[in-house]
């Protein structure tokens, strides 16, 4: 049975602590001088307010939370809060969007995607700068981990939440108590965006543009303070810089966590998943730079290099950053960067896709399944770093496979009976469901010149790809709100 009250009460919370999040771009509005605080001051009340009012009533409400009540939770929280954060876009003078527009821009931000409506980005407001960034920066490591180290302080438990929201087939806790280990893993995100920071502003960035571009490259998310994107910086050192910032943010954060702990730079080296996650990046790297020089679209040996190397650390990190336009290069190398989008990075990272490790254990059960063609009485197990892999993982990533091709066959055709071309929104729809953000088609500059329909279509996408499909999908089905 769902615990209505427990679930009013967490969104009460949730909402309240993210209204705070309203108040540092009044701050930089102030130092700018932009005269656009209002619109983050309006949004602020109302989203406090709001959260405050859902939690009054159920303030006393001490049941704890059931596996199904968070996944409610998850979902409501997302959703709840891509409407609150899109108020600003929607109050501000210059932007000032429709519903639509807003509601797409605000969910492409806290969920990574990075797809934009807007045009001309540097002439917009500073806080409306910063607020974008911000929210991809929250979105990063999912707001809600950040909030299961606050939520059992006031006597909420977490592990559902945590389950329901950290991404990949296996979900293991770094330290015994989940407190703990939502704390380790923003230390570590944190820590990896300070160094970023400080890493672009002495390579030659800004300290404004050092912070925006730092939140867009450790979050894998993508927004950028200027049109140009990873372009408007011709630096190589700052480029090949964002190629490693993005490489990290792409990495498994548990990684991350056992080699600050023992002090081993081969702990990387031993995980399965990170090699072949390197080995992809290296691979593509390689033949699309070779693609594009002996084919004369660059000249440049350097360049291209520079070039592969970045697009293709964006796209499989699905960032999204450009350090030049794709549209200009062969059409078969654009679809198979929209391929390494649609892998994605590492499981419990802050990029989107289907995962590596996923790839990885559909390759050895076709493998098994091949074996067993040819010798049908042998017992052959699945291993991953040695150790075998349980029946039930193999079985959940074929179902979120399957899952994930129906979901997009479906959404699809939603597009395009919205009026949208095929590649359009099959590009489209990649990027978004991938949390990639380029796209291709009517797409390729921006998502602004897209009908609003396909607008909360894509919306939806981007959330259902976030939240890794079945944490959407089992709220449609009849057995979870059976009693």
């Amino acid at each position: 049975m769902i615990q209505e009250k427990s679930i009013l009460k967490i969104i009460g919370i949730l909402l309240m602590l993210f209204s705070f999040s309203m108040l540092p771009p009044v701050y930089v509005s102030w130092l700018y001088q932009d005269y656009d605080a209002t619109p983050f001051l309006i949004s602020f009340c109302l989203a406090f307010f709001s959260g405050f009012f859902a939690w009054l009533p159920t303030r006393e409400h001490k049941v704890d939370l059931k596996a199904r009540d968070g996944f409610v939770v998850v979902f409501l929280f997302w959703l709840v809060l891509g409407i609150y954060s899109a108020l600003p876009f929607m109050l501000s003078y210059h932007p000032h969007m429709v519903l639509s527009e807003a509601v797409f821009e605000a969910i492409s931000g806290f969920t990574t995607t990075g797809g934009t409506v807007l045009s001309h980005i540097e002439n917009l407001p500073p806080s409306i700068l910063y607020y974008r960034q911000q929210l991809q920066f929250l979105g990063g490591m999912g707001i809600i981990v950040l909030a299961i180290a606050v939520l059992p302080m006031i006597g909420v438990g977490g592990m559902q939440l945590y389950r329901a929201e950290v991404t990949g087939p296996v979900k293991d806790k770094l330290t015994p108590r989940i407190t703990e280990t939502a704390k380790t893993l923003w230390y570590i995100y944190v820590g990896l965006t300070v160094i970023c920071i400080m890493t672009f502003w002495l390579f030659g960035m800004n300290l404004f543009n050092a912070i925006c571009y730092a939140f867009g490259t450790i979050s894998t998310g993508g927004y950028a303070p200027h049109d140009a994107s990873g372009a408007f910086y011709s630096s190589a050192l700052i480029q090949y810089a964002m190629v490693f910032f993005m490489l990290v943010g792409g990495t498994n954060f548990s990684l991350h966590f056992i080699m600050l702990r023992k002090g081993d730079l081969r702990t990387y080296w031993r995980e399965p998943e990170f090699k072949v996650y390197i080995g992809i990046f290296l691979i593509a790297s390689i033949v699309i730079a070779a693609w594009l020089y002996f084919s004369g679209t660059e000249t440049s040996v350097s360049k291209v290099i520079r070039d592969s190397m970045f697009q293709v650390s964006s796209f499989m990190t699905t960032t999204g950053f450009g350090s030049v336009s794709i549209g200009s290069w062969p059409q078969l190398i654009q679809v198979g960067l929209l391929i390494l989008g649609a892998i994605g990075g590492c499981a419990g990272s802050t990029s989107g896709g289907i995962k590596v490790i996923r790839l990885i254990l559909l390759r050895k059960q076709s493998q098994r399944e091949i074996q067993r063609l040819v010798h049908p009485n042998g017992v052959f197990h699945i291993k991953l770093g040695g150790f075998p892999v349980p029946a039930n993982v193999i079985n959940a990533t074929w179902g979120f496979l399957a899952a994930y091709v129906m979901s997009f066959v479906i959404l699809m055709l939603l597009l395009m009976a919205t009026g949208l071309d095929q590649v359009t929104a099959f590009s489209a729809l990649i990027a978004c469901i991938s949390n990639t953000g380029p796209a291709l088609g009517e797409a390729i500059s921006n998502y602004g010149t897209l009908n609003n329909s396909a607008l909360w279509i894509l919306s939806f996408a981007m959330l259902l790809g976030r939240l890794e499909v079945f944490t959407v999908l089992v709220l449609f089905s009849r057995t979870f709100w059976r009693v």
